[in-house]
C-alpha cells in the first residue's frame, strides 16, 4: 500500500462498477502506467474486457470488499449508486475517492439539492420532499402549480419521474412512483441544458473543460457540443463551489438550466466522469478519463483546453449498426464498449465528430 498522496508506476486502481465509464477510465489509466482492479457483480462487464484484474461479487459481499480493498492503492467508483456500505467496509484498506460525501449525496436527490443550496450556497430550482399524496398536492401549490416530481433515489434517463400540473395529476404521479421517498422540484422554463466537468486533485489544484451543450431525446443524452456558446465563467465558479464544499477529489459533472437571462441554476451533479464529457476524448486535450486518474493519483490535472470544438453523440441500442456508414467520415472517431446485445435505449458507444 501506498501512503503518498502521489501515486508511483505501477499503483493499481480500485474500480467499483464495471460499465463503461469502468472501461474507459481503466484504458486511461493504463496510458498512465497503473493497473486497475474492477469490483464489479457482472461477469462479461466491458471493464473487464480491458482491466488487469476483476473480482466477481456482489457489492453487499463486504468480506470480498476488505479482500478488495487490500489489494489495491486507490479506490474510486464509475456509478453513484455503489451502496455506502460497500464504500465504509472499503476504506480501512485503500482510500476511497472521490469522498464518502459525495456519494451521499449523489444518491440522493433531497440531500443533493439541499448540500447545494445550503452548503456549498449554488443557487437550484425549489424544491420541496415528498413522502406522500397529500405532501405532492401541498407541494404543487407552493411551486406554482407545475412541477417535476423525482424519486429521491435511482432515477436516471427519465426513470422515476412524471411532471404535474394538476393537484390529481400530483398526487396520481406520486403514487406511479411506487409509494418511495420523493421530491417534488419547481418546473422551470429554461432555454437549454448546458453542463461543465471539472476537477479536483489530492493537493486542491482544480481545473474545468469549457461550457458544455447537451441535447436530450427521451430523456436520454443525446448530443453534447464543446465549447458551446455562452458563460464558461459562471458554471466553472459555482461548480468550484461545490468541488470545495466537498472536499472532493476526482472528476465532478455539473448540471445546469440557463434561463432566457443566462442565470445558471444547478439541476444535479454527478460524482464521477459523465456522458457529457465523452468529447474531450478526441479534443486535443487531457481527457476526462485521464483527468480522473490524474486527480486521485496526486497528479498535476493537465491541460483542459480543448484545441478542437467537438460533437458527441451516443449510439444507442441498433444505432451501432450504422457504424459503417459511420466510418467514412474522416471526421468521427468511434469509442465502443464491447456489449453484446444491442437492447433499444442501451448505450453501445458513442462518437465524436470534430467540427471546427
Amino acid at each position: 500500500m501506498t501512503t503518498s498522496h502521489v501515486l508511483p508506476r505501477g499503483a493499481v486502481i480500485g474500480i467499483f462498477g464495471g460499465g463503461q465509464l469502468g472501461r474507459m477510465l481503466s484504458l486511461a489509466a493504463a496510458r498512465l502506467d497503473f493497473k486497475t482492479h474492477v469490483f464489479a457483480p457482472d461477469a462479461e462487464c466491458p471493464a473487464s474486457q480491458v482491466a488487469w484484474k476483476h473480482t466477481l461479487a456482489d457489492y453487499d459481499d463486504l468480506a470480498a470488499v476488505r479482500s478488495f480493498s487490500n489489494s489495491v492503492d486507490v479506490i474510486t467508483y464509475e456509478f453513484e449508486n455503489i451502496p455506502t456500505a460497500t464504500v465504509i467496509a472499503a476504506s480501512p484498506g485503500a482510500p476511497v475517492l472521490p469522498p464518502i460525501e459525495a456519494l451521499h449525496n449523489g444518491q440522493d436527490r433531497l440531500t443533493e439539492k439541499t448540500f447545494i443550496s445550503e452548503t456549498a450556497g449554488v443557487a437550484v430550482a425549489p424544491f420541496y420532499p415528498v413522502n406522500n399524496e397529500f405532501d405532492a398536492k401541498r407541494a404543487l401549490k407552493a411551486l406554482g402549480g407545475k412541477c417535476v416530481i423525482k424519486t429521491r433515489r435511482m432515477g436516471y434517463d427519465g426513470k422515476g419521474q412524471v411532471i404535474a400540473s394538476s393537484e390529481q395529476a400530483a398526487m396520481d404521479g406520486t403514487k406511479s412512483l411506487g409509494g418511495v421517498p420523493c421530491i417534488a422540484e419547481g418546473f422551470i422554463p429554461f432555454r437549454r441544458e448546458v453542463s461543465i466537468v471539472c476537477a479536483r486533485n489530492r493537493h486542491g489544484d482544480t481545473a474545468a473543460f469549457p461550457l458544455i451543450e447537451n441535447q436530450h431525446k427521451n430523456h436520454i443524452l443525446h448530443t453534447s457540443i464543446c465549447p458551446a456558446d455562452g458563460d464558461t465563467g459562471q458554471a466553472r465558479e459555482l461548480a468550484f463551489k461545490i468541488l470545495e464544499a466537498l472536499d472532493y477529489v476526482g472528476v465532478l459533472a455539473v448540471e445546469f438550466f440557463e434561463l432566457d437571462d443566462g442565470t445558471l441554476l444547478v439541476n444535479e451533479i454527478a460524482p464521477r466522469v459523465h456522458n457529457s464529457g465523452h468529447w474531450t476524448q478526441d479534443a486535443g486535450c487531457t481527457d476526462q478519463f485521464e483527468l480522473h486518474i490524474r486527480a486521485i493519483a496526486g497528479w498535476p490535472l493537465g491541460d483542459t483546453q480543448p484545441k478542437y470544438r467537438v460533437e458527441m453523440t451516443n449510439l444507442l441500442g441498433d444505432d451501432v449498426d450504422q457504424i459503417p456508414e459511420l466510418a467514412a467520415d474522416p471526421a468521427v472517431k468511434f469509442h465502443l464498449y464491447g456489449k453484446v446485445d444491442a437492447r433499444a435505449g442501451r448505450k453501445m458507444g458513442h462518437i465524436n465528430r470534430i467540427i471546427s
